[in-house]
């Protein structure tokens, strides 16, 4: 089913299945389900029954998902009544496809875009926050996992349930407070264009969020720095410090490391790309690089040396790039509505409403 949007006032949704990964390659799988359950085929056969809150190991074996007494390349669990699924250690809304492919299993869940929400809501940003923060949140997730899903969706799943796609932990991260926030804003997505947007976020920015191209290659209008409000983060401030051998150990490539130097800084100070230097030459390299290699909160960081070991201080806590979390929750706190929250943190953007295409 294609898109299109409703831009404006907000009328009726459009229910929406995603397909989202939550194990990946693995040899065997628990799963199970809260009411019985229907075992499919492939092509969707009835292959048998499960009973309730009882557990079953899938695993891989032979080229194919073996379950109890039933085989196949692919094998649905559906929950009836309106049951709930059980994959790996955690319940999920909606079923689960068991897919046998060439590293092992993978468990796709299928579910409706909004009861997704209801858990990535509580793992991303926390089941009670204020409300008009998480409603923002709701809409940047929604218009996020749609963006993702055109763009690195597969065959077999749409999108995956870690951090680089957004973070999705089934019905333990709910919460009454995220399910307010995903009713109150059904279907609702931002739009440039007419086209969904990349609406990436972070959990807080040092004070001033980034034009994404001083983070990453390719310049958006709607991903502008703006002036942020999370003085409050647990990690507005920070500091780590590494001996050489760790620096040595996590950079390697020139030998004993003996310094980094920021090469180009962002005008707000985040570090874009550094120089590396050690007793066998030197590199250069990425600020997000970096950060990643070496397990920082964020690339707003300034570099100390003394003697054998480094102490870097930074502020913020992620990319620094769309909505800023704790930004959003101080802004909630201050009285502003989540429609006011978006359009600070997303410059030249629309509210709209997904619905089908007529």
């Amino acid at each position: 089913m294609s898109l299109c949007f409703w831009l404006g006032s907000i009328g009726p949704s459009l229910a929406l299945e995603l397909r989202v990964a939550v194990e990946k390659n693995v040899g065997e799988l628990t799963v199970g389900s809260s009411t019985p359950a229907r075992v499919r085929s492939r092509s969707g056969d009835i292959l048998g029954d499960v009973s309730q809150m009882n557990a079953f190991v899938a695993r891989s074996h032979g080229g194919v998902v073996s379950l109890d007494r039933w085989q196949g390349e692919q094998l649905w669990i559906e929950p009836t009544n309106h049951g709930y699924v059980y994959i790996g250690d955690r319940w999920y809304r909606g079923k689960v496809l068991i897919v046998q492919g060439r590293w092992g299993l993978t468990a796709v869940n299928y579910v409706d875009i909004e009861s997704y929400l209801y858990s990535v809501l509580g793992a991303e940003m926390g089941g009670t926050w204020p409300l008009e923060a998480l409603k923002a949140q709701a809409v940047a997730a929604r218009s996020y996992v749609l963006y993702q899903r055109e763009r690195y969706g597969n065959q077999i799943y749409d999108v995956g349930n870690d951090t680089f796609w957004q973070v999705y932990r089934g019905m333990q991260e709910e919460s009454s407070q995220t399910h307010r926030a995903t009713e109150a804003t059904r279907g609702q997505v931002l739009s440039h264009n007419g086209q969904v947007i990349e609406a990436v976020f972070h959990s807080s920015s040092g004070g001033h969020t980034e034009d994404v191209e001083q983070v990453w290659d390719e310049a958006k209008p709607y991903l502008r720095g703006v002036p942020d409000f999370d003085s409050n983060s647990p990690s507005y401030h920070w500091m780590e410090s590494f001996s050489q051998w760790e620096l040595t150990r996590r950079l390697g490539g020139v030998g004993t490391v003996t310094g980094i130097f920021p090469q180009r800084e962002s005008p707000n100070g985040r570090l874009v790309t550094a120089q590396v230097v050690g007793t066998a030459g030197s590199t250069t390299i990425k600020g997000d690089d970096l950060r990643s290699a070496l397990g920082l909160r964020s690339s707003l960081f300034t570099v100390a040396s003394g003697g054998d070991y480094f102490t870097l201080s930074g502020r913020g806590f992620g990319h620094g790039v769309g909505l800023s979390q704790w930004g959003a929750r101080h802004l909630a706190e201050q009285g502003y509505s989540y429609r006011q929250i978006l359009s600070h943190y997303y410059r030249n953007t629309q509210l709209a409403q997904l619905r089908p295409q007529s």
